[in-house]
């Protein structure tokens, strides 16, 4: 019994796995593309999908197809949507830069399942496909996916980091620890004002995600091939629309201008860059934690991160900061796919973008490691972390930079001598001071107390 069948479509006949769902145009686009072996996101197939049924409920509702034939569609959307559906969808992701390999994938793959349904034969192209062209669905699935993705579990990630750090400034804040600028000791700060500028980071970010939101809900669809809507109905791009928000609870609209949905990906580009100044905040927040547990000895110890796992294959009892590493590598990986992004941005020729399926995996990607690192960040390593106070205190007992506070009354260079004199004779700032000023210990102690100190101000 031969394993393959034969599917033919308009360049001839092509032998295709008996059992597979797709036909001859998926086929050819695996024989041609075997470059990665990476297909296309999970989270932009299920877009995919999702506009699929959309746009069949949208083209009943105009009269494009009968209504036997979107029901089938749509019945088959949701049965690939409820199952395994990746198994269905092989392209690699390098490959032609429109997407059509994928589009037609989702189209033949829909127009099996469909015509099972139906009893009668759907067509992928003129009945799922109906009043679209992979020149606008595809863009329009980079949007709506990225939509989908940043809604559901970036934002809700986010919003978890930001709770988390808010709730642990209100935990650590009675701590004071020694500020720090280029990486050299400065003037004190609380524990709390660290976490809460790493939280006004967090809430920045998730208000700037926000504001990307309308741009990528605004879609291509109805512009087809050029821009110019041909062979769609012209209220296909509202009614299409309105059925995927009925589907996914997200308020899509049409473009202003299908033409530069289409030959740009600028909205792509703008929120990868919002992903990526994301993950700059999250570096550094990593790296901060990876400093401030730093040791345990001879490094700073100020706080000890959750012990997660055994450090080394050699060292006994040498525990490392992995989650802080792990979000550091997010950040990295995150930025490299916004240059990739940023590149495929400048490829929009004409009316048309050719680098459409590596810009929706990088950006997807993007967003699907920020929204898991961000809630291992939060729950591994933030809520978890212990202040060492003999650690704080230490440090800032033995501080000559709280001399900055006598400023004022002794002046800059007169304090330089002091500062200079506790540094080489590793004394507390304030025994130097009592000698080299005419203030009193009590007044010296009101001046030096590091806890004032956090508040600015004379």
């Amino acid at each position: 019994m031969s394993n393959t069948r034969i599917e033919r479509d308009s360049m001839g006949e092509l032998a295709v796995p008996a059992e597979a769902l797709y036909g001859a145009q998926t086929q050819r686009a695996v024989n041609n593309f075997p470059v990665s072996g990476q297909r296309m996101p999970a989270a932009f197939i299920r877009a995919l999908i999702l506009a699929k049924a959309a746009a069949a409920r949208a083209n009943v509702d105009l009269e494009q197809i009968t209504a036997e034939q979107g029901d089938a569609i749509v019945g088959a959307c949701q049965q690939l949507l409820d199952g395994d559906f990746m198994e269905h969808f092989p392209v690699d992701i390098f490959q032609t830069g429109s997407g059509t390999s994928s589009n037609m994938n989702a189209n033949e793959v829909i127009a099996t399942l469909a015509s099972r349904l139906h009893g009668d034969k759907v067509n992928p192209n003129d009945h799922v496909n109906c009043g679209q062209s992979s020149n606008d669905i595809i863009p329009s699935t980079i949007h709506i996916s990225a939509a989908i993705e940043i809604s559901e579990r970036l934002l809700p990630a986010l919003g978890h980091l930001l709770k988390v750090l808010c709730d642990k400034s209100l935990e650590v804040h009675p701590y004071v620890k020694t500020g720090r600028t280029h990486l050299m000791d400065a003037m004190p700060v609380r524990m709390s004002q660290v976490l809460d500028g790493w939280a006004q980071q967090i809430q920045t970010n998730i208000e700037h995600l926000r504001l990307l939101l309308p741009s990528l809900q605004a879609l291509a669809q109805g512009g087809t091939a050029v821009g110019t809507g041909i062979n769609a109905h012209p209220k296909f791009s509202e009614r299409f629309c309105a059925e995927l928000k009925t589907l996914t609870g997200l308020p899509f609209t049409p473009g202003a201008n299908f033409f530069a949905l289409i030959g740009s990906q600028d909205t792509a580009v703008a929120v990868s860059g919002q992903l990526k100044t994301t993950a700059v905040s999250l570096m550094k927040i990593a790296n901060d934690l990876r400093w401030m547990n730093s040791g345990p000895l001879a490094g700073l110890a100020e706080i000890e991160l959750e012990a997660l796992q055994p450090g080394s294959s050699i060292m006994p009892g040498k525990v490392n900061p992995v989650i802080p590493e792990a979000t550091a590598m997010v950040a990295a990986q995150v930025i490299g796919n916004d240059a990739a992004i940023v590149i495929g941005g400048q490829s929009g020729n004409f009316e048309l973008n050719v680098m459409l399926p590596v810009i929706a995996q990088n950006l997807l990607h993007s967003i699907e490691l920020l929204s898991n690192v961000s809630t291992l960040l939060a729950d591994r390593a933030i809520a978890t972390f212990r202040v060492n106070q003999p650690k704080l205190k230490e440090a800032l007992d033995r501080n000559p930079i709280l001399v900055t506070a006598l400023n004022p009354l002794i002046g800059y260079l007169k304090a330089a001598e002091i500062a200079k004199q506790a540094y080489k004779e590793g004394r507390p700032i304030i025994d130097v001071a009592l000698e080299n000023t005419d203030l009193s210990r009590e007044q010296l102690e009101q001046l030096l107390n590091p806890e004032k100190l956090t508040e600015g101000g004379l």
